[in-house]
């Protein structure tokens, strides 16, 4: 099946390089990191080497990067280890755009004797730093801030949120798991403390991700048991994905600035021609710094889900948000945090390219997308369902 996958950040296909750097770990060299002989060895070194690929590309120092299982994973250890690590501290700070990995853990904590703050966003999706910074009180432990939005792509400004947090001593986690490979992250020049990315948004299997923890900050583990990563993490290391996220960490900073030229001009074709051609359309976030590949747009008065019906018998594989929120009837937290309305929330469309896209699959979506709106426009009761 030929599909035009404009999905990324739901998932993304693992690159061909990527697979062919793991099957040996699969086959030929399957022994423990862990064990002496020099079977153990080998798998030991090329782990290594991986640790060494995810260094550069983030910026970092190899005894930086812990292997987890995913961004969720990274997103919680970091999290609960400085909650563990300071018992007298009970404030909690993020935003209201948040990845459900971090908003729902903050809901548990709020719910076992954690004060949270969630931030607001304006309608561009964009923070108040000033409300951030009078949000930061004593009792404050960590402030968990996205770096780019999974929704509609937007930026938010980590270099001054990390000074603000550095100046006033609070640590500072950041989910970057939807920026990794799409725009530049240099973590020896942005004094983040902690910091999350995930494999399979960037061309590695899905179940591996990786959490940087800045050398001298205190990591208590999520996972107790043996001596992996350091005592960090443990669990016998996923040795084939954690290989082919190095790889796909390689070629990420490889392709970061075609990223940002021939993908970006692909998503701004996409969406000029879709606001020319397609009448009563709002690209959601268009005033603000977004990562090139991502396009949210409100095609009024449409339910999203007939569209991504319809765009599926062309076999075009789009969303209408985050994939963590699929099968839900409930409207994107987002979208309504930025002051969107629910029936509009319920009209948005999510397209996200990845380097194996081309202008071919752009002029497709535009072929076909203004005859499928037209024609829901005319049959659908969904304007009518909201009164």
């Amino acid at each position: 099946m030929n599909v035009i996958y404009v999905d990324n950040n739901a998932t993304t296909k693992v690159a061909n390089d990527v697979v062919e750097a793991m099957l040996p770990f699969f086959t030929n060299f399957y022994g423990n990191p862990s064990s002496v002989h020099n079977y153990g060895e080998i798998v030991s070194d090329r782990m290594n080497q991986a640790r060494e690929q995810v260094a550069s590309f983030l910026g970092a120092q190899t005894d930086e990067i812990v292997f987890t299982s995913c961004g969720s994973e990274s997103n919680n250890t970091a999290i609960m280890s400085v909650i563990n690590s300071n018992p007298d501290k009970k404030h909690i700070i993020t935003t209201a755009v948040e990845h459900p990995a971090v908003l729902n853990l903050c809901d548990y904590l709020s719910k076992n004797g954690y004060k949270k703050t969630i931030l607001p966003v304006d309608k561009d999706g964009r923070l108040d730093l000033q409300q951030l910074e009078d949000s930061i009180c004593d009792d404050t432990c960590i402030v968990s801030i996205m770096w780019a939005n999974n929704e509609t792509g937007i930026i938010f400004p980590v270099e001054k949120i990390s000074d603000i947090t550095k100046n006033r001593g609070v640590l500072f986690h950041c989910d970057a798991v939807q920026a990794a490979g799409k725009i530049p992250i240099d973590l020896s020049k942005i004094p983040i403390d902690y910091l999350s990315i995930s494999g399979h948004k960037l061309h590695a299997p899905k179940g591996v991700g990786v959490l940087f923890v800045r050398k001298g900050i205190e990591l208590n583990p999520l996972i107790i048991g043996g001596h992996q990563e350091k005592g960090r993490r443990a669990g016998t290391e996923n040795t084939p994905y954690i290989v082919g996220l190095g790889k796909a960490c390689e070629l990420a900073a490889v392709y970061l600035d075609y990223y940002n030229t021939k993908v970006k001009n692909m998503r701004d074709k996409l969406e000029w021609s879709i606001l020319k051609h397609i009448p009563n359309t709002t690209i959601n976030g268009q005033n603000s710094h977004r990562i090139p590949n991502t396009s949210n747009i409100i095609f009024h008065n449409v339910e999203g889900e007939a569209i991504l019906l319809h765009l599926n018998e062309f076999n075009i594989a789009a969303s209408t948000g985050s994939a963590c929120a699929s099968g839900l009837m409930e409207p994107s937290h987002v979208l309504l945090a930025m002051g969107i309305s629910e029936k509009d929330a319920h009209s948005a469309v999510r397209f996200s390219l990845s380097r194996f896209n081309n202008d071919r699959d752009i002029n497709l979506i535009l072929e076909h997308l203004p005859s499928i709106i037209k024609k829901l426009r005319q049959i659908s009761p969904f304007k009518e369902s909201f009164g």
